[in-house]
This record gives C-alpha cells, structure tokens and sequence, in this order.
C-alpha cells in the first residue's frame, strides 16, 4: 500500500511538473510570432525598457505607451537579442495629436539624460513646427510630406539591412537609404551611422502627447 501511494504521489508530481513546464513554453512562445516576430512590450509595464531624467514623460495606458513630458528617452533594455540589434525589421503602431513631435531611435544605446548621441532618429511629427514629417531618417533623408493624419493609429516601419534603411509608412515605402561606404558627417552628427544597438522612443517636449503600442521586431541575419 505505501508502494502504491509513492507511485501515485510521483504521478502527481511529474503531472503538476509537466503543467508548469506548458505553461512557460506557452508564455514564451506567446511573445514570438510564427512568422519571427517578437514583442518587445507586454501592453501592461514598461519592463525590459528603461528611462534616466524625466521618467514621468512616459506612462502606460490601456495598453500603450503615452509619452508626454519634458526631453527623456525610453530605451529597450530587454533580453530580445541582448537588445543590441544590427540587421532586423522593426514596427510599432503610433497615434500623434496636433502639435506633437517624436521619434524611434535605433542602433542607439542606453544614457541618462539628453538626446541620443548614437544611432538614427525615424522621425515621428505630423504637425509640429519642425517641417521633417513622419517617416524621415532625421536630417539624413527627410521626408516633407505628411503621410499619416493625428488622433489616427498608423504603422511605422524600419528595415536594416546591411547599410540599407527601408522606412514605411502603412507599408508605403518613403524612405529607402544606403549608407555610404565612407559617409562624412558633420561634427554634431558623428553617431549617426550603421552599427548595432537597441531602439529608444522619444519623449521631445511638454506640449508633444504621442502615443505607441504594439512594438515589434524581427532579427534578421547578420
């Protein structure tokens, strides 16, 4: 009788176990895709990323990222790849209201207060006075038509492949870059060239109120 009650204990055991086990795969499988793509915000915190100076410009809100606030970047500080990114696809979905300004830094890296000394900005601005639109890589190849209107959800688009940048806009294509082998920069743009990192979501001024969700990468093949 105690064999019995041993052997089913045991049971049990390698049941509850296995249960556990389904249940982890299942929570990790859930943030990868079947076509690669992974999550790089869980919709309820901003776990895996992290700010310096001015935290309070960025909040979550019913499943978004509202950033409204004084200067302050939100960096991607996750276990995706180590968050050091070189060739990948990149998307998030963005609603700006009248005025705002932002953007999507990649290849950058973490600091504390500032703007991003490393890596390319992709534009976010319907209507802010700074005449470069959504979608440019800033002051790199700028794009001066509005694509996209405020107070309306849309999709922002980054490809890396190589020295190549792809940027879309609802899958219309309105920048496509390549890196010169020997690409000169100014002095105050020493940073922005292709390298790897991670991406970062720019908080730009009080007055700007934008929003994020579903933030999005693919790896691609180095």
């Amino acid at each position: 009788m105690l064999f019995l009650n041993l052997n089913a204990a045991m049971k049990k055991f390698i049941c509850v176990c296995s249960i556990a086990l389904l249940l982890v795969s299942c929570s990790a499988s859930s943030q990868q895709s079947s076509d690669g793509w992974i999550s790089l915000f869980d919709g309820k915190s901003l776990t895996d990323w992290k700010v310096g100076k001015n935290a309070s410009t960025f909040a979550v809100e019913n499943g978004t990222i509202v950033v409204n606030g004084p200067v302050a970047h939100l960096f991607y500080m996750g276990d995706v790849k180590g968050h050091n990114f070189k060739n990948f696809e990149f998307k998030a979905d963005v609603m700006t209201t009248p005025g705002s300004n932002s953007g999507i830094y990649f290849h950058t890296q973490y600091q504390e207060s500032g703007w991003p000394s490393k890596g390319y900005e992709v534009q976010v601005n319907n209507s802010h006075t700074d005449w470069r639109r959504t979608g440019s890589l800033y002051a790199v190849q700028d794009v001066k038509d509005v694509h996209v209107k405020d107070n309306e959800w849309y999709t922002e688009y980054i490809m890396v492949q190589g020295k190549r940048v792809i940027i879309k806009i609802n899958d219309k294509t309105v920048v496509d870059y390549t890196e010169p082998a020997n690409g000169q920069r100014s002095a105050d743009m020493t940073g922005r060239v292709i390298s790897s990192g991670t991406f970062a979501l720019q908080g730009h001024d009080p007055k700007s109120k934008v929003y994020f969700k579903n933030i999005m990468v693919k790896p691609l093949a180095d």
